[in-house]
C-alpha cells in the first residue's frame, strides 16, 4: 500500500473507531489518521496471529480490521486517561 492508501485507510478506520467509542482523543484529520493508522497495524497484527485476514488495500476488509484496532487503541488510551 502506498502512503496515500495508509492515509486514506487510516482516516476511515479512525472515524469507524471513533464513532463506535464515542471516543474525544482523535478531534480532527491527523489525530484521527494518527489513530487510524496506529489502530490498522494493531488489527492487522492482531487478525493475522489469529488466521483471519490482513490489512491489504482499501477495501470492506482493510476497514473492519484497521477500525477494530482502532477501538482497541481508543479504549485502551481511554482507561490511560482515566487513571
Amino acid at each position: 500500500m502506498g502512503l496515500l492508501s495508509w492515509i486514506v485507510l487510516g482516516f476511515l478506520a479512525g472515524l469507524v473507531g471513533g464513532m463506535v467509542t464515542g471516543a474525544r482523543q482523535a478531534r480532527g484529520c491527523i489525530p484521527r489518521i494518527v489513530v487510524g493508522v496506529l489502530g490498522a497495524l494493531i488489527g492487522g497484527a492482531l487478525a493475522r496471529a489469529a488466521g483471519v485476514g490482513t490489512v491489504s488495500g482499501i477495501n470492506l476488509g482493510s476497514i473492519a480490521i484497521a477500525g477494530l484496532g482502532s477501538v482497541l487503541l481508543l479504549l485502551v488510551l481511554e482507561a490511560i486517561e482515566r487513571r
